[in-house]
């Protein structure tokens, strides 16, 4: 029956599955392998490990985020214009990348009785009053200086010591003291005001730094007073110094002058007022200062072509005051004191402005390079 023959080959063909041609299963073949080994790159490139330390507290993150804002959005940290983050939020992010938040705190700051709110991202009293650039040292604090400073903020009253100078009884005294009113500072040099005694300032203010406090004695009809006698200061040149910079060789001190009045009282109102004697019973002491005369070498946060400004927001935050007990280290570059006294500083790197710490930390650079500064040297 060849014509059934026919429609059966025909039947069974048809239950055969279309094979294309193997150009074209080849081509489909490379496309599925491309798509592949492309999103396996992209996996692996968006793919990092990188370090959140939030207050001190540090921990690894596996993050596909594109920028540490979006590594820190992910993680639910947020932070406001008080905060610091370092590097900057908008910056791509890197593999192995250290982030660094310290979440700002307020202070309700009173100082010797002046009252403002200031914002910092110390955790703890005594590193806040170095930040805030507050000398501690013999100040009187309201909260222990371990203290830790919660989010919420804390409220700080402070007292400075203050170098005073007393003219009582013809004689000088000297007293650094922290008491809270002049009237406690006498009580504490152990000088005592009768009633009808004066002084040249309020027995209630508060003292301030180099204050000259003078007091005068009323005994019935001879008043006996007390003057300052203001010393001279002498001005010597010295190559130690750079230009600009001066430094007190020999400190000065006021002398005391005894001014002794006769009174004469008519029906109790005074009728006449003599001198009687005017000398001078302690000798000021000359203050010689000493004024630089070294060239510094030429120098800006440009001038070298590096982007200082850069490396300060990383090391810092940008606050020539920042202070890092860690190693410690100090100012806009993070300066230990050592290293620092290495390039010719004095003292620390907080007691001088940007331009200072700046300039030492250009001579640091052109001395061992940007490995100074091995998380933020890339920077400039």
């Amino acid at each position: 029956m060849p014509g059934f023959a026919s429609s059966g080959a025909m039947w069974l063909r048809s239950l055969v599955p279309f094979e294309p041609p193997r150009p074209v299963v080849r081509l489909l073949q490379a496309c599925v392998v491309t798509a592949l080994v492309a999103g396996t790159t992209a996996f692996v490139s968006l793919d990092k490990t990188v370090t959140v330390s939030v207050d001190g507290h540090a921990r690894e993150v596996r993050t596909f985020a594109r920028s540490v804002g979006e590594v820190l959005d992910s993680q639910g940290i947020q932070f406001g214009r008080n905060d610091l983050v370092v590097p900057s939020p908008d910056r791509a992010l890197q593999r192995g990348e250290h982030i660094t938040v310290r979440f700002g705190r307020p202070v309700s700051l009173t100082v010797d009785g002046r009252h403002e709110t200031v914002w910092t991202t110390a955790r703890s009293v005594d590193e806040a009053l170095m930040m805030l650039g507050i000398r501690s040292q013999g100040a009187v604090v309201s909260a222990s200086r371990s203290a830790r400073i919660a989010r919420t903020g804390i409220a700080l009253v402070v007292r400075l010591p203050h170098d005073l100078t007393f003219l009582a009884d013809g004689k000088r005294s000297e007293l650094t003291t922290a008491a809270p009113t002049v009237a406690a500072a006498l009580s504490e040099a152990n000088i005592a005001l009768r009633p009808a005694d004066r002084l040249n300032v309020d027995a209630a203010s508060v003292p301030t730094d180099e204050q000259v406090i003078a007091v005068t004695r009323v005994d019935g009809k001879r008043v006996v007073e007390e003057k300052a006698v203001p010393y001279r200061t002498l001005r010597a040149t010295t190559a130690a110094l750079f230009k600009g910079e001066t430094r007190v060789r020999t400190k000065g001190k006021v002398g005391a002058r005894v001014l002794t009045w006769s009174l004469t009282y008519v029906d109790r109102k005074l009728a006449s007022r003599k001198l009687v004697s005017d000398r001078v019973v302690v000798q000021p002491v000359i203050q010689v200062l000493l004024v630089g005369t070294k060239p510094r070498l030429a120098h800006s946060a440009a001038a070298d072509g590096l982007n200082w400004a850069a490396l300060a927001r990383c090391e810092s935050g940008g606050n020539p005051n920042a202070y890092n007990p860690a190693g410690p280290y100090y100012g806009l570059y993070q300066f230990s004191s050592s290293t620092w006294h290495s390039v010719g500083g004095s003292g620390l790197p907080t007691d001088f402005g940007a331009s200072e710490q700046t300039y030492r930390a250009q001579l640091l650079y052109r001395r061992s390079g940007a490995g100074q500064w091995p998380v933020c040297g890339r920077y400039l």
